[in-house]
């Protein structure tokens, strides 16, 4: 049980620039899972039409919490964003979408898809110097996350910057967060966060 804790090891206003620097320290884990959690907030209809296509079929959301004004009953968005024209699709912004996505899609196409929205995108693996490197699946605590948009592993507020964090033991280790950003010729930025 428990979070990992998250080490911010590069801040830029570049989204490529963070997004080449977390796919380079993605290169050092060991056992990375093949699907990776992507997380993005959509403004706009263009945002929304760009996650469709590089998850389809997968579900959006409200995003925040969205009652029935009559009944007070939660809201779900339930419409397929592949049906449905520009204009009705308008009429439920602001959307959210949480999923796990093949990582190549991810990889692929994240960087052309990105809105003005905060996205975060999760690699899970394991350190190779991990205490569990008797096992074959990835550890829980390890692996890169990438924030767009933002400063915090836990999605805070919007920013103009992006943030590349390395996730490690629930009890943090900073000394391997300190290797791990030297390995892209940078440091550990500040206190470890609460992770996933």
């Amino acid at each position: 049980m428990g979070n990992s804790r998250a080490y911010p090891v590069l801040r830029t206003t570049d989204a490529a620039e963070a997004f080449r620097q977390a796919r380079w320290l993605c290169a050092l884990l060991g056992n990375v899972e093949d699907k990776v959690w992507l997380f993005t907030e959509l403004p706009t209809v263009r945002d929304v039409r760009q996650i469709a296509a590089m998850a389809p079929g997968l579900p959006f959301d409200h995003l925040g919490t969205r009652t029935d004004p009559a009944t007070g009953a939660y809201v779900r968005f339930d419409l397929d964003v592949t049906a449905v024209d520009d204009a009705a699709l308008a009429e439920h912004l602001l959307l959210s979408f949480s999923e796990e996505v093949d990582r190549d899609r991810v990889e692929n196409g994240i960087l052309a898809a990105l809105g003005e929205g905060m996205t975060s995108i999760e690699w899970h693996g394991r350190w190779p110097d991990d205490s569990d490197a008797d096992v074959d699946w990835p550890s829980k605590y390890d692996g890169i996350q990438v924030v767009f948009h933002g400063e915090e592993a836990q999605l805070g507020d919007w920013t103009e910057h992006h943030t590349v964090f390395v996730h490690v033991t629930k009890w943090g280790d900073l000394p391997l967060a300190q290797e791990l950003a030297a390995h892209i010729g940078s440091e550990v930025l500040g206190e470890a966060q609460l992770g996933w």
